[in-house]
């Protein structure tokens, strides 16, 4: 069954594609929120490009790849000064657009506008290959163009936007990567896998994952005299880019925690920093790697490092208004629970002992 989805209440290529490209290597179920909260602050070309990066960045919070997000700035940008702001219609002008592959062009282009094009990301790819129970990877360029061209002679006369997102359906909810749902999939007697293998769920054969390598890392939260924090802005490309976060980077052997998040702050801000306290241990998992972050906290000390567009002094409560790596939101949470027993202990600290009263009033 059709799933009722908000960008699937009309055809506007602009929600479409937006659609597409949050639930790049996300479900639905995970992406929904993130696409309603990000149309609605941008229910338009003209409103995304309009808005500042970092706004863009900020409502993109959570959803991941924040490259994803830079790139559709940009390409709304883009359509704003060289165009009429619409969305391209076609594969070939579509994939001109910043952080548009084939992919994401196809499906724009068969959802929004029925171009009679195969959109091919993972769930499609897993759908045709048992259908038609393609041998080895089902990603590799044979493999591949065997499906498109098998699925694309079946969708025939077929409109291409509704027959593209049933195969998107069928990954999602029936022909799942493990414990695929053959007895309620309504396409099971044509499919070659269901018919002619004991485990349907065997094809495509799945390339055993790498592991992880693993990080260790050290952030300061460095506090000036007035209780603001020192964070800086990644550079635009690569990792994480145009985030904002604490200064930090890579513990090197011998090194410790403590002297790695010294040097990394001397060598990033050129500041010094006081007695430095451990805060904590924050573990985290991107998509290639794995880090362990030690955060430490304390005074900054002459040369204090200056402000500037990619570095600020922030009080510690307008730190949500910044577009933050998750790594450093959990940060966060550690450093405001260390935070109370700091005061309680300033605070016993400046407390004057009680003097008793004599019990001989005489």
């Amino acid at each position: 069954m059709k799933r009722p989805l908000p960008w699937r209440a009309d055809r506007d290529p602009y929600r479409i594609w937006v659609a597409e490209v949050i639930l790049q290597q996300t479900r639905v179920a995970q992406a929904l929120p993130y696409y309603v909260r990000f149309v609605r602050e941008f229910p338009t070309v003209g409103a995304l490009a309009s808005a500042p990066l970092d706004r863009v960045l900020k409502v993109w919070e959570g959803a991941g790849y924040y490259a994803r997000a830079r790139h559709l700035h940009a390409a709304a940008v883009w359509l704003v000064r060289e165009g009429d702001g619409h969305v391209p219609t076609t594969v070939a002008e579509l994939q001109q657009l910043p952080g548009v592959g084939p992919y994401i062009a196809r499906a724009v282009a068969a959802i929004a506008f029925d171009a009679p094009v195969i959109a091919l990301e993972a769930n499609g790819l897993r759908v045709g290959a048992r259908w038609i129970r393609a041998a080895g990877d089902a990603r590799s360029g044979p493999n591949r163009h065997r499906i498109e061209a098998a699925l694309f002679g079946t969708m025939d006369r077929l409109p291409p936007g509704e027959f593209n997102e049933a195969i998107m359906e069928l990954g999602e909810t029936i022909c799942l990567p493990t414990s695929p749902r053959c007895g309620v999939c309504p396409v099971a007697a044509t499919c070659r896998a269901f018919q002619e293998l004991p485990d349907p769920g065997s094809v495509p054969s799945r390339r055993t994952a790498a592991p992880r390598p693993h990080v260790r890392a050290s952030v300061v939260v460095l506090e000036d005299e007035n209780g603001r924090w020192l964070v800086q802005r990644r550079p635009e490309r690569g990792l994480l880019g145009g985030l904002w976060e604490f200064p930090g980077g890579k513990i090197h052997a011998p090194e410790t925690p403590e002297e790695a998040a010294r040097r990394e702050l001397r060598e990033e801000t050129g500041g010094r920093a006081g007695p430095l306290k451990p805060v904590g241990i924050v573990r985290h998992g991107y998509s290639h790697f794995t880090v362990d972050l030690h955060v430490f906290r304390g005074p900054a000390r002459t040369p204090r490092p200056s402000a500037s567009a990619t570095r600020r002094w922030i009080r510690p409560e307008a730190m949500h208004r910044l577009a933050i790596p998750k790594a450093t939101e959990k940060a966060l949470v550690l450093i405001r629970a260390s935070r109370p027993t700091d005061r309680a202990n300033r605070a016993g600290g400046r407390r004057r002992p009680t003097r008793r009263r004599s019990r001989n009033r005489g």
